[in-house]
C-alpha cells in the first residue's frame, strides 16, 4: 500500500471551536433547548413561542417530572433534564471570516449560545430513564470514572 489518504483534504483540514467569543457574553438558552422527535425542514425565523407552549402535566415517571404540549396537532410528552455538573451545552455557528484569501482556511466555529438543560420530547411514549437520549447521559459518568483511573495511574 502507498500510505492511503495522506493527501486527502479531510486529513489536512483543521477545525477550531471558540467557546469564549473574545470576551463577549453568549446568550443563555437554559430552559429553551428542546429535542423533538421529528425533522423540521425549515431554517429561518418563526414565532415558536406563539405555538409551542409546554406545560407541566402533574405526572412523574422514573423520577422525571413530565411536561406536555402539542406540535402540529400531535401530543408530545417530555421531561427537562439538567446537564451533569461541570458540563455545558453550546450552540455553535460557523465563524465568518473578515479576510477572504485564496489559501486554505481552517473551519472556525464559535459559541452563539449556551445551555444547562435540555427538554426531551416523545410522541409515542412517556419519557423514561430507558429512552435512548437519556441513556447517553450515563456516558458522562463512564468518562469521569475512566478519567479518574487515568489520573490515579499518573500520580
Amino acid at each position: 500500500m502507498d500510505g492511503g489518504n495522506e493527501g486527502s483534504p479531510l486529513l489536512r483540514s483543521q477545525t477550531t471551536v471558540n467557546l469564549s467569543r473574545s470576551g463577549e457574553a453568549v446568550a443563555d438558552l437554559t430552559g429553551k433547548v428542546h429535542q423533538l422527535p421529528c425533522c423540521i425542514k425549515y431554517n429561518g425565523p418563526t414565532s415558536v413561542s406563539d405555538y409551542f407552549k409546554p406545560k407541566c402535566s402533574g405526572m412523574e415517571v422514573d423520577g422525571l417530572t413530565l411536561e406536555e404540549t402539542y406540535f402540529r396537532g400531535r401530543k408530545l410528552h417530555g421531561t427537562t433534564v439538567p446537564l451533569p455538573d461541570g458540563y455545558s451545552g453550546f450552540i455553535l455557528g460557523k465563524k465568518s471570516s473578515e479576510k477572504k484569501t485564496n489559501t486554505e482556511t481552517p473551519d472556525c466555529w464559535e459559541a452563539n449560545a449556551k445551555f444547562q438543560n435540555v427538554t426531551v420530547w416523545n410522541h409515542d411514549s412517556l419519557p423514561s430513564n430507558d429512552d435512548a437520549f437519556l441513556r447517553t447521559f450515563h456516558w458522562f459518568a463512564v468518562a469521569k470514572a475512566d478519567h479518574m483511573v487515568l489520573l490515579c495511574n499518573l500520580a
